[in-house]
């Protein structure tokens, strides 16, 4: 069996993103932040965060009559894990490629360069 990955779905990212933007959502707030950019069914949300919960990504509690769902994971822990994840799988764990990549495609600019190396410099020290 496949250990668990904390690589979310493009579908799952995106209600992430609606959860992160706020403290606690019910189904609803996600679903109209999401219709904001694309059509989507309520019933689909749904579905998808009740799989957020059971991967713990999300947990919920009653209050009223509806569920309000909080992330279990700040936004950054989620990204990090992400991304490590993509560089041990693409790159063989080495972000050299990535960035050597990203530099020759122009994907960074002077400014994110400088930053780069203003990070490193403030990481040897």
């Amino acid at each position: 069996m496949r250990a668990k990955s904390p690589t979310l779905t493009d579908q799952e990212l995106e209600i992430m993103k609606a959860v992160w933007d706020r403290e606690t959502v019910t189904v609803r707030d996600v679903y109209e932040a999401l219709l904001e950019k694309r059509k989507v069914a309520y019933t689909t949300v749904m579905t998808m965060m009740n799989i957020l919960e059971q991967k713990g990504h999300l947990e919920k509690s009653q209050e009223d009559r509806a569920y309000v769902y909080r992330s279990t994971k700040p936004r950054n822990q989620v990204i990090r894990g992400m991304v490590r994840e993509f560089v041990n799988r693409v790159f063989n764990g080495s972000a050299e490629p990535l960035l050597l990549h990203l530099v020759e495609d122009r994907k960074l600019s002077e400014k994110d360069i400088d930053e780069i190396r203003a990070l490193i410099r403030k990481e040897r020290s």
